[in-house]
């Protein structure tokens, strides 16, 4: 694969997995990466998972042993620090009343471009998600969606769930897209990137190996809704395209407008099996910069 010309990491988080904004920067340049966008994570009391506490910020513990997750805070912080080198993002909780209202303050105060991580245990299409994703299409600001299932069917014929879900199911992301034409979701995560394959719904693993079996319905999403796109960050974007790289390549190309290249964390494993596939200059240069700056500008050049 040629070396792309660019590249901007849409999908990134700060003070997290140990790591401070000089650290991201560090890491920034070591892959070759101009710019990123960082997302915010807001979590509340009743959402918070000991998983995730080794990774987060340890100034944003609460006095119960409980996190707050990424707050804006800290992506102002960085992108003060930094301004060539951060886009900055940010998704108040839907039970918030107020996050409509929320998000506009935000894109007039601190020039908020993106809405995410959307990452709540919330269905898609609650009334109040899809009134905050309205504001977000009014806004120009894409959102960027974290699906986790509920539960997966299992080989014995019974059913396993999970209390540390997010968004619901593939149909709920559905209903939210046709409620809302005038706004751009990036799909992500496990539950997002399972659908790659025809035999999803029964499969039992979230991280599913193996051959792709089929036309899965990730290709219907995409072929109805205008208005979806996907990011290829974290384990789960890799995992289903490295399960079965033959389809890897053609499911980029097929979806070359779609998909924007974003890490969720550090290092380049990622860009290392990208570097695998054998694609045309011209999808290169659309996954790794060109669909991230159609949806969203770049930072202002000093």
């Amino acid at each position: 694969m040629p070396t792309p010309t660019r590249v901007v990491d849409s999908h990134q988080h700060v003070f997290w997995h140990g790591c401070d904004d000089a650290g991201l920067v560090a890491d920034l340049d070591e892959q070759g990466v101009e710019y990123a966008w960082l997302l915010s994570w807001e979590i509340q009391f009743d959402e918070d998972r000991e998983s995730y506490h080794s990774v987060l910020n340890p100034v944003h513990f609460r006095p119960d042993g409980a996190h707050a997750g990424i707050p804006l805070s800290d992506l102002l912080r960085a992108r003060d620090r930094y301004p060539q080198r951060f886009v900055v993002g940010y998704c108040p909780h839907p039970k918030h009343e107020s996050a409509p209202a929320l998000l506009r303050h935000a894109v007039e105060m601190y020039d908020i471009r993106v809405c995410g991580e959307w990452k709540f245990k919330m269905l898609f299409d609650d009334p109040r998600c899809l009134e905050l994703y309205g504001a977000a299409g009014e806004l120009g600001l894409p959102v960027v969606l974290h699906l986790d299932v509920p539960y997966l069917p299992q080989a014995d014929g019974t059913t396993k769930y999970y209390s540390a879900w997010y968004g619901g199911t593939i149909e709920n992301l559905e209903r939210a897209l046709k409620a809302c034409p005038d706004t751009t979701f990036i799909g992500h995560a496990p539950g997002f990137w399972r659908e790659i394959s025809g035999d999803a719904a029964s499969e039992p693993e979230v991280y599913p190996r193996g051959p792709v079996m089929g036309r899965g319905r990730l290709y219907d999403l995409f072929e109805a809704n205008d208005n979806l796109c996907a990011d290829l960050s974290a384990g789960s974007a890799k995992y289903a395209l490295d399960r079965d790289p033959g389809h890897a390549t053609e499911f980029i190309r097929q979806h070359r407008d779609r998909l924007l290249f974003g890490r969720d964390c550090y290092g380049g494993d990622l860009h290392a099996f990208l570097s695998t596939l054998d694609l045309e200059p011209e999808i290169i240069e659309k996954v790794y910069h060109g669909n991230a700056e159609r949806l969203v500008s770049p930072p202002a050049k000093a």
